[in-house]
């Protein structure tokens, strides 16, 4: 076993199934929880998961195909692929404007069927051939309400600017371009993200 990652919540590593190689996410024990309480949080977060997951496969984004899951495990399609964060920053610019595209085109495609990542930064994101896949619906959750979109969509700028800021305005421009061509409630959102960015300056956040 080959361990991707540890977070808070769960632990996602490489396994085998049937002789290929597949990543598994399961949702870790926590002693501080009462036993049941536990058992139903870590099953709710995990079946939450694997919905949005087929959700935004249905809405054309792609993501790890699901291969199997039990009460607190999925396990999935292993992309062997590069994470964007990883290779963002030295990519040629023509390279960077397919990204962009593909990034604003996944993003209006999640919202347009009330899908909110929760967490969308570069990490999330693995770049295979011509495919951009969306991975991580850890902290995502359905909703169509234009707050949620609008916290989704600041939470990539902040991102950005935080790993990519050299090519921040170039990215946004590009990415926002994209996003209200595809969806059809962009110019809501959009307004409400500026209204989430002025808070966050008054707050000085």
């Amino acid at each position: 076993m080959k361990v991707l990652q540890r977070g808070a919540e769960a632990i996602i590593y490489l396994s085998k199934k049937d002789g290929e190689t597949v990543v598994v996410k399961e949702r870790v024990k926590k002693g501080y929880r009462i036993p049941e309480l536990d058992m139903r949080i870590r099953h709710f977060r995990t079946r939450n998961e694997e919905n949005l997951m087929l959700r935004a496969a249905r809405a054309g984004v792609s993501v790890p195909k699901i291969l199997d899951r039990d009460e607190f495990r999925i396990i999935m399609e292993y992309i062997d692929g590069r994470k964007l964060k990883d290779v963002f920053n030295t990519m040629p610019m023509e390279e960077r404007i397919k990204i962009y595209e593909l990034l604003g085109d996944s993003i209006a495609r999640m919202h347009q069927f009330g899908i909110i990542h929760g967490d969308l930064t570069t990490s999330n994101f693995i770049l295979k051939g011509d495919k951009l896949y969306v991975i991580d619906f850890g902290l995502g959750r359905f909703s169509k309400r234009i707050e949620d979109q609008a916290t989704d969509i600041y939470l990539l700028y902040e991102a950005i600017k935080a790993a990519h800021f050299i090519y921040l305005n170039e990215a946004w421009q590009n990415i926002l371009n994209v996003y209200k061509q595809k969806y059809s409630n962009s110019k809501e959102v959009l307004e409400r993200v500026e209204k989430i960015s002025k808070r966050r300056r008054y707050k000085g956040g």
